[in-house]
């Protein structure tokens, strides 16, 4: 068994939800996977979802504009319950006992928190969560992450329009600034793969090799 919990992160449209799906649906008896999303949070958690579509419906829609009816940091107010909620469940006990694997944990909510221009002593106070024993990231290229198209909500692009170049440039951000707030931790990289079934299974290689890794070193 891992020690920890462990990270799928990457930019939007990396797959990531539908990775951890796979994986658990897979091993039920190993893998537990824990989101925002409604297959990740499941039915004891429905508010956290709600709460999410309500956010991007809501109020990411009416951040920009001439005259914005909130601000940014109204909004991070609100998307911190979506972190907490993933920091809780990172502390529960599973009576199960199994291995935990979080859907970009709090770092691609703050990353997109910092981008908006939130205060940055602001989200300190969840720079001092728990932090995983290792990070698996999707290396998707943004340019990639435009052909699989797709809508996209304000925190996925810069500017009012969603365009190529608006959402290039964002995507980018959002990396370096995720790559930084996982700094000093365990990373691995996993390129981009042809399909679905070649990420789980390219997942689930980093996984495994790195669990060896923890078992020599424990």
């Amino acid at each position: 068994m891992r020690r920890g919990f462990t990270v799928l992160l990457g930019p939007d449209r990396a797959g990531k939800t539908s990775v951890l799906t796979a994986l658990t649906a897979a091993e039920p008896e190993r893998l537990r996977a824990i989101g925002l999303d409604d297959e990740l949070a499941g039915p004891r958690h429905r508010a956290v979802p709600a709460l999410r579509r309500l956010v991007v419906r809501d109020v990411l829609t009416a951040l920009r504009g001439p005259r914005p009816a909130y601000s940014p940091d109204f909004a991070m107010s609100l998307l911190q319950g979506g972190v907490v909620h993933l920091r809780d469940r990172v502390m529960e006990n599973d009576p199960a006992g199994r291995d935990t694997l979080v859907d970009s944990y709090y770092y691609k909510i703050l990353a997109k928190c910092r981008l908006l221009g939130c205060a940055d002593a602001a989200l300190d106070w969840w720079r001092g969560f728990p932090q995983p024993d290792l990070v698996v990231w999707l290396d998707v290229p943004p340019e990639e992450a435009w052909r699989r198209g797709g809508t996209a909500n304000i925190l996925e692009h810069y500017g009012e329009r969603y365009e190529r170049a608006s959402f290039l440039a964002y995507q980018r951000d959002l990396a370096a600034a995720m790559r930084e707030e996982v700094t000093g931790l365990p990373v691995v990289t996993v390129p981009v793969q042809p399909d679905l079934s070649a990420t789980v299974a390219a997942v689930r290689a980093a996984l495994y090799s790195q669990e060896e890794v923890l078992d020599v070193a424990a």
